[in-house]
């Protein structure tokens, strides 16, 4: 059994009794790919939702358990107001830093000193100069 490509589209063999591939013959009649169905990521078994990953029935069960747990902390009482015993911003201590504690400019080098960006690329041109003297 001997393949050759299709005349059409000159991508895909066939057989010496067909005309046509299966994807020229699907263009030729005007149907398109068939659309591959996504499952839902939870259940793995229902087709999910247009534009979501789960499908309606793990959707609906997301939903009511979120609402559950809601309602279940509105029947307990908390309240934004009353979390905890926690002190208001203003009435932390600030932190401030003590001035022994200033970074010395010996630790990082001469980070005062800026190359300019000519400076920058003379220093770079050097440099790959060097290495060819090396390689040489």
């Amino acid at each position: 059994m001997t393949l050759m490509k299709c005349p059409r589209c000159d991508l895909n063999y066939i057989t010496p009794d067909q005309k046509y591939c299966k994807v020229c013959l699907r263009e030729m009649k005007g149907e398109g790919e068939p659309e591959e169905v996504e499952l839902c990521s939870i259940c793995n078994e229902a087709p999910a939702l247009p534009g979501k990953d789960v499908c309606l029935f793990c959707l609906k069960e997301m939903n009511q358990s979120n609402n559950d747990e809601s309602e279940a902390a509105m029947q307990e009482g908390v309240d934004a107001n009353n979390i905890g015993d926690m002190d208001s911003v203003s009435g932390m201590d600030e932190i401030i830093p003590d001035e022994d504690d200033n970074i010395s400019s010996s630790e990082y080098g001469d980070m005062e000193h800026e190359l300019s960006l000519e400076e920058v690329r003379e220093d770079e041109e050097r440099d790959a100069d060097d290495e060819e003297e090396e390689e040489i």
